[in-house]
């Protein structure tokens, strides 16, 4: 018993078919446009403030946060030395070193609004004389200060082909742009590493191959409108002296030398016989 018959509009796929394929196509694409659109303006922040390199000889450990005011805790919740303010109940600023030395990260869940300040040229420890270089609003609105210098020393791990605008200063009014809407930050900060490739002189008399403290380091913050500073410290990790791969070269060499006799021997294997002589 044979089925219906197709016609051969049916048999083959036509325009309307090759439309409702695109259509699906598009359904489909819309949602990873969209999840690419709202994601845009974080991967915006992370580039621009956090370079593309690091210094791995150098750890920078994260060891207090201040304010420190009633209801406001702190705990080390990372190896790599961060840590967690805590204000009232799940309301948290979360302070984290990332990278060794690279990057500091806020979250802000606090309700507050957290400010980060750029450089100073002061001698103090702590000094607030370097003007904002970056807010998180109590929304979770994350914005940085295109009139800070910091803004634009911090795109470079060293500093090195910084250009800082003659419009950007410390006392310069702030020029507010909003990166993200979640509530983090990353950036570079030079602060917490060494500022040069260069191995510092004393490491060297110490020995490099010894792990060794470098320096402690303040960053300027406030969180509403308490003062208040992230306090850490850098050591060089060591380098481990350099040992001559001997075991590694000669399993090397004879890798080669099996490789070689074995082609060796597989074009033995192809090498055409001469045919015996017939009489």
């Amino acid at each position: 018993m044979s089925g219906p018959t197709l016609t051969p509009a049916q048999q083959l796929p036509g325009r309307h078919d090759a439309n409702n394929i695109r259509g699906v196509i598009r359904r489909l694409l819309l949602p990873f446009g969209l999840a690419f659109l709202a994601l845009a303006p974080v991967a915006r922040a992370a580039i621009s403030q956090t370079p593309a390199i690091t210094d791995t000889r150098y750890s920078s450990y994260l060891r207090a946060v201040r304010p420190s005011a009633p209801g406001v805790h702190w705990r080390v919740i990372h190896a790599d030395g961060g840590l967690e303010l805590v204000l009232g109940a799940g309301r948290t600023v979360q302070w984290n070193v990332i990278d060794l030395n690279d990057e500091i990260r806020v979250i802000n869940h606090s309700g507050e609004t957290v400010t980060v300040y750029g450089y100073s040229q002061s001698d103090r420890n702590v000094a607030y004389d370097g003007g904002k270089y970056a807010q998180i609003l109590a929304n979770g609105t994350v914005q940085l200060n295109e009139n800070s210098p910091a803004y634009y020393e911090n795109q470079s791990f060293y500093e090195t082909a910084v250009v800082v605008p003659p419009s950007a200063g410390a006392t310069a009014a702030p020029d507010w742009v909003t990166f993200a809407k979640t509530g983090t930050l990353y950036w570079h900060d030079h602060r917490i590493h060494y500022t040069t490739p260069v191995i510092p002189t004393f490491i060297k008399n110490r020995g490099v191959q010894h792990r060794q403290f470098v320096f402690n380091w303040y960053v300027p913050i406030a969180v509403g409108s308490t003062d208040g500073y992230l306090y850490g410290a850098l050591y060089w990790n060591g380098e481990k002296p350099f040992a001559f791969p001997i075991a590694a070269i000669v399993a090397f060499v004879l890798i080669v030398v099996a490789g070689a006799a074995f082609v060796v021997f597989v074009r033995r294997r192809r090498r055409p016989v001469a045919p015996e002589d017939t009489f």
